[in-house]
């Protein structure tokens, strides 16, 4: 009960302003005790009022009461502070709920500074002192304090547990070993803690080896990364320069085409001036002579005119006119014939190789190998188990999008629709989002019609709205990966790198994801499914449906799957 005293005087004697022990203490005219230095910065601030109050009973007083130290209540103050026990009386030193509490204190317990193994009794810091410093309790064992000490008790005798059963593998007390544990293998608690101590030794060292070994690994992990970044690096180089050979050669063919066009050209143009020139030459003359028998028709003496007309010469016969208006000219049509053939086996030529290209990337493995994705469904019908219910997101369509039946379909349009501004808005792409995030395992189809180009997409919801950058574009960032479907066939992007696809048209296209698994798949849906692209990567965000749709009457609609 002592210390329940010492904690009301502590408290009697605080100062309602600051908290702390009273400091130079004053008595105002309520009755009330402050710190001087605490009333007086109170009153300072209410100098401005003229009017002096009471912190506690808010009592006033005019004019401003004269401070003078309350001698005794200081004394008083000191008193208590040579006691020792004003930290002890502090709220902080306290047991709470769960806090393992002094078993020694009366009133209100102190916390615990240590627990004894043998006394079997926990001690705050004032009662625990004896352990310290007499020589009685040199064998006692302190320990953190500990709210399971009672298990060291044995239930039946109620004698410390100093005994383990390795037979029954439990702690027992002395009456227990020559009891019902009699004849078993039992050894002393201390014997027992000592082998288990070697046996946790040894799992130590063996995680820690362990460790060491997952370090080593870490290393050549890492040394892994460098080794493919450097080999990534240099095929990205070499790919380049590959290339760009290829770029390079096509350039120079196409500047020697031109050129022989040219020359080609110059060489006919000048033989058809040649003969051009010839003919004007012949019409001169063909004129002067039609000039000379038009006047000899004119002369009026017979005589003269029959002595004239058989001196004239002869008209000679033309090689270039009956030739120039029979011949059928073609000109540099074959020409333009047989670059169009070039280019089409060059085409094709890629779509035959850049699959193996494809397939050859993909195929890189380094030391540790991806884990299978759950096969994909085989049919239709197992798709469908994985539809979502998908809808368009009104606050992220352009303004030359037009939505319709439920937010699912969107049309374009060549004028600005009425939406109000908003930041998820895309501003130049015409582009849409969807509202809900695509689920782990999704599947949703897409008709698409119109004469324009409509990108399929699945994207990040963090891809940029505003500007016409590519960082805002399906499939021109590593944000964002996009089928794109338009009358002359499909092509696959993303991050900006296009991938020429093939397959059966179709205006319904299937889109299936896993996205655990890193699994993004492109199907053309007529009577039968048939995969278009297959994407195997690691998405690391949440995924949305996205639709690019760009010309006239160009529409693109998530269908409604039963």
């Amino acid at each position: 009960m002592a210390q329940t005293g010492v904690q009301l005087n502590q408290e009697t004697f605080s100062c309602s302003i600051c908290l702390d022990p009273l400091k130079n203490p004053v008595t105002i005219p309520c009755g009330h005790s402050y710190c001087m230095n605490c009333i007086t910065r109170f009153w300072d601030g209410e100098d401005g009022k003229r009017l002096y109050s009471c912190p506690q009973c808010r009592q006033t007083f005019t004019p401003r009461p004269v401070l003078v130290k309350n001698t005794m209540l200081a004394e008083l103050v000191e008193q208590l502070k040579k006691t020792g026990l004003q930290a002890a009386a502090a709220d902080h030193c306290y047991a709470g709920p769960e806090d393992v509490a002094c078993d020694v204190c009366t009133g209100r317990k102190l916390k615990a500074a240590k627990s004894c193994l043998m006394c079997l009794v926990s001690y705050c810091e004032t009662h625990v002192q004896p352990h310290y410093n007499s020589s009685a309790f040199e064998q006692h064992k302190l320990v953190q304090p500990s709210q399971k000490l009672q298990e060291n008790i044995c239930s039946c005798h109620h004698r410390v547990k100093e005994f383990f059963c390795r037979t029954d593998q439990q702690c027992i007390c002395y009456l227990c070993s020559v009891d019902e544990h009699r004849g078993h293998d039992t050894v002393s608690a201390v014997a027992e803690r000592t082998e288990r101590q070697r046996e946790l030794e040894g799992s130590r060292q063996e995680i820690q080896q362990r460790i060491q070994d997952r370090d080593k690994e870490v290393k050549v992990l890492q040394q892994e990364v460098e080794a493919i970044s450097r080999s990534a690096d240099q095929t990205v180089e070499n790919s380049e320069k590959i290339f760009y050979e290829l770029i390079r050669l096509i350039l120079k063919s196409r500047s020697e085409v031109k050129q022989q066009i040219r020359s080609q050209q110059e060489t006919e143009v000048g033989r058809v001036k040649e003969v051009q020139e010839k003919l004007k030459q012949e019409i001169t003359e063909l004129k002067r002579r039609d000039a000379e028998l038009e006047q000899l028709s004119h002369t009026e003496d017979h005589i003269q005119f029959l002595h004239i007309y058989p001196s004239l010469p002869a008209l000679s016969g033309s090689t270039h006119s009956s030739r120039t208006n029979t011949r059928a000219l073609r000109y540099f049509e074959d020409v333009t014939a047989a670059v169009s053939e070039l280019r089409d086996r060059l085409q094709e030529v890629l779509k035959k190789t850049w699959t193996n290209i494809s397939q050859t990337v993909i195929e890189v493995e380094v030391l540790l190998s991806e884990p299978e994705p759950e096969p994909a469904p085989k049919s239709r019908s197992g798709f469908l188990k994985y539809s979502s219910e998908i809808t368009l997101d009104p606050n992220t369509v352009n303004k030359l999008l037009l939505l319709s039946e439920g937010n699912r379909k969107v049309t374009y349009k060549s004028q600005l629709q009425s939406y109000s501004n908003h930041p998820d808005r895309f501003t130049v792409w015409i582009q849409v989002l969807s509202k809900e995030s695509l689920p782990e395992f999704c599947y949703f189809e897409v008709e698409w019609r119109g004469t324009g180009t409509v990108y399929i997409a699945v994207t990040y919801k963090n891809i940029s709205r505003a500007g016409g950058g590519d960082e805002c574009g399906f499939g021109y960032n590593d944000k964002s990966w996009a089928l794109i479907c338009n009358n002359t066939g499909y092509d696959y992007f993303h991050h900006n790198i296009l991938t020429i696809v093939s397959g059966p048209p179709s205006s319904r296209i299937g889109v299936y994801l896993d996205h655990r698994a890193g699994l993004l798949s492109f199907y053309s849906v007529s009577e039968t499914m048939t995969l278009l692209h297959r994407v195997q990567t690691t998405f690391t965000q949440p995924l949305y449906a996205g639709l690019y749709v760009w010309g006239e009457d160009a529409t693109a609609e998530i269908c409604k799957l039963k």
